[in-house]
């Protein structure tokens, strides 16, 4: 029986470096600026870069090429890329991993949302008008409900913002791959770093910077011998790499069948964690900055991490600092350009879902899946209790989700369907460097120990004290309730047939003792090219 052609050719990258300034910018975004500079300084500050670098090399770069490499061999997105590898259970795995998307999706838009806004209003800092930059962010801005935890009260200042945004990357996205994510990761990430440097630059000829970064940089080596500094480690890396939810799988799936994978990683991988240190010393030399203004210790600020030290603590900063708007802008717009382009992979592995699930056109599945997304992401986040939902959607999404995704993949397609070396022959056959026995090793049985020890340790901590004091109804829908409905939902979309079935898939290139892939395939995502350089 003749094979049928797709009635499209999926996307594709144009070049290596396409790919790479793409991944780029999906791997570093608002967690490297406002995360990392925080959970070094709570863990040891210099001491920590020593499991920092552990986890870099024995998980991040690891769990990152085992994505790569599923995503490259398997040619699609995560549903499908991970049912050619591990069968039916496989395909509820990539599911979950859209899911995991689609919930980050519809909080992230939110805070580049606030990222915008906080660029204009550094022009005029704004924020001066209350009385204190926490006060102004917490509830002249976002008019935080602090007596219930959901409402429906919409805040235009964050709603208008989002809406704007969500058309923008819907209408990146409706462009392609190559027209729309490469080009526009090809404009921002240059212009990320170049702005991020300057920041850095201004903040280090700063009197107090050196304060800065000694607290930043200054060892506790004391603080290694607590489990908690590597489990912290080990979550850095892990969440800032993008790795175990669908991201690379996806981006991997448009490289050319001879593209060199396994360098592309490294590149990656180390040029996400160089900008994070970058970050790190530009923020905690700001930080020296105000606590000099102050006549206090650095120790002594209060907001060094998480949204605070974007919304509340920086906005102080750059009120003291000397051409004020200058570093505002620069801080924002380097903000907004990171949060902009992790928002676009987030994005596209859910739209390369549907469309290889359902055979959709390009633009049909952008408009048709993002704009419900929208209208959710709104309702839900551009409220005055919309900070509280986005802070449990984003605990439970990324520290219990995620986790469970890798732990998931691990055991499907390294320990039942024994692909590990299946994989590595893969990317040992494209790249410039072998990945043998090690790699299997690492990724098969120390990275899942590891993160299984995360996994637990969270959700005792979580069934036994609650997250942030809310009530139990309220973590039971949107905590424990989100993860629930995403399951289900993976099922389902699991049971659904596939749009035109084909047979005939082959992975290449070959590998001796390699297992067949699951044949269930696409038409609109079967690649015609497969066993040939394309």
């Amino acid at each position: 029986m003749a094979q049928k052609t797709s009635k499209y050719q999926r996307g594709a990258w144009t070049s290596q470096s396409g790919f790479i300034l793409a991944a780029l910018g999906s791997a570093v975004g608002l967690g490297n600026i406002w995360r990392f500079p925080g959970v070094a300084y709570q863990n040891g500050g210099g001491a920590f870069l020593l499991p920092y670098l552990i986890a870099l090399l024995t998980a991040g770069v690891v769990i990152l090429l085992l994505d790569y490499a599923i995503g490259h061999r398997f040619r699609g997105s995560a549903p499908l890329a991970l049912r050619r590898a591990a069968g039916r259970p496989g395909e509820t795995l990539g599911w979950f991993q859209v899911m995991i998307n689609v919930i980050i999706a519809i909080y992230y838009t939110a805070v580049i949302a606030w990222t915008s806004m906080f660029f204009i209003f550094s022009f005029k800092q704004n924020w001066e008008s209350g009385a204190s930059t926490q006060e102004f962010f917490l509830f002249d801005y976002l008019q935080l409900d602090t007596e219930n935890q959901l409402t429906f009260d919409l805040v235009p200042a964050v709603v208008i913002p989002m809406v704007v945004f969500w058309v923008l990357v819907l209408a990146v996205l409706a462009l392609g791959v190559a027209k729309g994510v490469q080009k526009a990761n090809s404009i921002t990430i240059p212009l990320l770093f170049v702005s991020f440097l300057a920041l850095v630059i201004g903040a280090l000829l700063q009197p107090g910077a050196v304060d800065g970064l000694n607290a930043f940089f200054t060892p506790d080596f004391s603080q290694l011998g607590k489990p908690q500094i590597w489990v912290a480690a080990y979550g850095q890396i892990f969440f800032s790499l993008s790795v175990a939810f669908g991201i690379m799988i996806t981006y991997s799936s448009y490289q050319k069948r001879r593209a060199n994978m396994a360098s592309s990683g490294l590149v990656v991988a180390f040029g996400n964690s160089s900008f994070e240190l970058l970050a790190g010393v530009g923020v905690f030399a700001a930080l020296g900055y105000l606590a000099h203004t102050q006549g206090v210790a650095v120790g002594d600020l209060e907001g060094l991490t998480g949204p605070m030290l974007a919304f509340a603590t920086f906005p102080a900063i750059v009120s003291a600092l000397p051409l004020s708007w200058l570093f505002g802008t620069l801080f924002f717009g380097s903000l907004l350009l990171a949060g902009f382009t992790s928002l676009l992979s987030i994005l596209e592995v859910v739209l390369a879902g549907f469309i290889d699930k359902f055979g959709l056109s390009r633009g049909a599945a952008t408009w048709g899946v993002g704009l419900p997304m929208a209208v959710v992401s709104v309702l839900l986040i551009g409220t005055t209790t919309g900070l509280i939902t986005l802070d449990t959607l984003d605990f439970f999404s990324n520290q219990m989700g995620i986790v469970a995704s890798a732990i998931v993949t691990v055991v499907l397609v390294i320990w039942v369907n024994r692909r590990g070396g299946e994989l590595a022959g893969h990317l040992s056959a494209i790249s410039t460097f072998k990945v043998g026995k090690i790699w299997q090793v690492f990724v098969g049985i120390l990275a899942p120990l590891v993160i299984g020890y995360m996994l637990v340790q969270v959700i005792i901590s979580t069934v036994s004290d609650g997250y942030e004091g809310y009530e139990g109804w309220y973590l039971g829908v949107f905590g424990w309730g989100t993860l629930a409905l995403m399951l289900i939902a993976s099922i389902v979309l699991t049971l659904l047939p596939w749009n035109t079935p084909v047979r005939g898939f082959k992975a290449w290139p070959p590998i001796p003792g390699a297992k067949p892939a699951d044949e269930i395939a696409n038409a609109a995502a079967f690649d015609p090219s497969a066993g040939k350089e394309s």
